[in-house]
């Protein structure tokens, strides 16, 4: 190198130094190189193959481009917001409107929302009646975001336990594998009034997963919501090879109303804190916080810093915190914390669980994701209940496993209710397709995957990756008559989500529903709503 560094001779170096300076640094820097590469062809004409600062040079050269190569084949980081949500509703019926709760006037949107509910009211004819149908909380957030392009993704109710998962719709294809499950701690674990119920998923690759608990209430009983937390770590499974486990899951959002009290400190001063707002005095006391410094399992969950009123419990319809002879103590019942799968550590041993750890490290090495709070706070405006909701925002940065769905769809030729009409797909990499896999017809703005027009059957369940392009048809019957903006989604059972959707195109109205004047009555449901939004 000094050799090389000799023959381009100082004229280089005096170059890069004149040129910079604090505001073109960048500009000179590859200014003075694109010098020094000039010098460097203007050398290499005069050296002569056989010399031995001839292969220097060579290897030199080499280096430099595979460091370039590296470079531009680094995969890039991708940064998604997440807004999450708690909320013990206390059987409440949904407020008119949760604009503020999603900070949806935010010059800021987020790509997911994640919201858990707990004490969602489940008598047992509103229970049997939710089974059914959308329950009224489920409903309010659906009809709130599907207007903004949010789809339902998936959903999970266990009595008054509620978490749903929203996904704006660029992301659907790469949001694959989802599974929902729950577990009952209520009375010895047989009732489903306290326990945790939880979505898992891959999010470009990255598993994640999202516990929404409600655990054990009462100051005395720490230990016991700990226990609890602890089974539900630990009898949760998934039909998942790389994370059968909540804990072996890339990611993890543990949320809800944990019911961890503030102890020791009395009323009076609990109460001065908060009105002084000095709230980081009453940290060393929640009980939360305490069990971190004993329990392993918690240390390895990260929480933002207190920063707002604790949530808990206020009178009804007001800001004042429990005035009734009960009189109970303030407290951060409603917590967000999330934990990152931490580096394996190297075992000298190799077995079958070493070999899984040393892929795993070298798919975090390969496939980094970073987490970053943004906001966790409370908001003060809701007064339904004797909680107040909890919301927490944050940045993942992630560099994409997938960057293509695995199946591209398109609507073929012209669609309207007058003669039947053709889907052509196709497979772009292998998947485990199945006979129950569908192609559904959605209405542009869709809330959920159950929410299409019609769908069809998949040509069969030979579905291979190639070239090839298959075609389905889908019955003029059941397209609307009135047409519309719509787009096709294909939907595999086996990967229980959407992994493919099409651009949106236009359904023409039905000519022969005009030229034979079909009356209100005669026309679906789905077509009256939209001539209601024409008008």
């Amino acid at each position: 190198m000094d050799e090389i560094s000799g023959l381009l001779g100082t004229m280089g170096r005096v170059r890069s130094d004149t040129l910079s300076s604090d505001a073109t640094q960048s500009t000179a820097s590859k200014l003075a190189l694109r010098h020094r590469l000039n010098q460097l062809m203007t050398c290499v004409d005069d050296l002569d193959p056989k010399t031995e600062l001839h292969q220097k040079m060579v290897k030199t050269l080499d280096s430099a481009f595979l460091s370039c190569a590296k470079r531009a084949n680094k995969p890039k980081k991708d940064n998604f917001r997440l807004h999450m949500v708690t909320w013990n509703v206390a059987t409440a019926d949904p407020p008119d409107d949760v604009a503020s709760l999603l900070h949806l006037n935010s010059p800021k949107t987020p790509d997911l929302y994640v919201i858990g509910l707990q004490e969602v009211y489940s008598g047992p004819v509103r229970f049997v009646s939710d089974m059914i149908f959308d329950d009224p909380w489920s409903q309010l957030f659906i009809s709130t975001l599907a207007p903004l392009n949010y789809i339902k993704v998936s959903s999970i109710r266990m009595q008054g336990l509620l978490l749903l998962f929203f996904s704006k719709l660029e992301h659907v294809p790469f949001i694959r594998d989802i599974q929902a499950t729950y577990t009952r701690t209520g009375i010895f674990g047989y009732w489903g009034n306290k326990g945790g119920v939880s979505v898992r998923l891959s999010f470009y690759g990255h598993m994640l997963c999202f516990l929404n608990c409600h655990l054990a209430a009462h100051m005395k009983y720490a230990n016991e919501r700990m226990d609890e937390f602890e089974h539900i770590m630990d009898t949760q499974t998934f039909d998942c090879k790389k994370a059968p486990r909540i804990i072996d899951h890339r990611l993890v959002f543990w949320f809800g109303d944990l019911n961890f009290r503030i102890q020791d400190h009395g009323m009076h001063f609990v109460r001065s804190c908060i009105n002084n707002q000095t709230y980081n005095l009453l940290w060393s006391h929640d009980q939360l916080i305490m069990l971190k410094k004993k329990k392993q399992l918690l240390q390895e969950f990260e929480e933002g810093p207190l920063d707002f009123q604790p949530t808990y419990k206020f009178d009804l319809n007001s800001d004042t915190y429990d005035s009734s002879g009960k009189k109970r103590k303030p407290a951060w019942t409603d917590r967000i914390l999330w934990r990152v799968r931490p580096k394996s550590q190297p075992n000298d041993e190799q077995d079958e669980n070493d070999v899984k750890e040393k892929k795993q490290q070298k798919e975090e090495e390969e496939y980094p994701l970073k987490v970053r709070q943004d906001l966790y706070t409370s908001n003060m405006e809701f007064r339904i209940s004797d909680h107040k909701p909890v919301i927490g925002i944050f940045t993942l940065e992630l560099t994409k496993m997938h960057q293509t769905p695995l199946v591209s769809l398109h609507a073929e030729g012209d669609w309207s209710a007058d003669i039947d009409s053709i889907v052509l797909y196709n497979p772009l990499q292998p998947f485990p397709s199945s006979t129950w896999d569908w192609i559904g017809l959605y209405k542009v703005g869709f809330s959920s995957v159950s929410d299409y027009i019609t769908y069809t059957w998949v040509k069969d369940d030979e579905v291979a990756f190639n070239n090839e392009m298959m075609q389905v048809f889908m019955g003029k019957e059941e397209i609307p008559v009135r047409g519309g903006e719509c787009v096709l989604c294909y939907y595999s059972s086996n990967l229980r989500c959407i992994i493919g959707i099409s651009e949106p195109f236009k359904v023409q109205e039905s000519k022969v529903a005009v030229a034979e004047g079909l009356f209100p009555e005669r026309i679906s449901g789905l077509d009256r709503i939209a001539r209601s939004e024409d008008f």
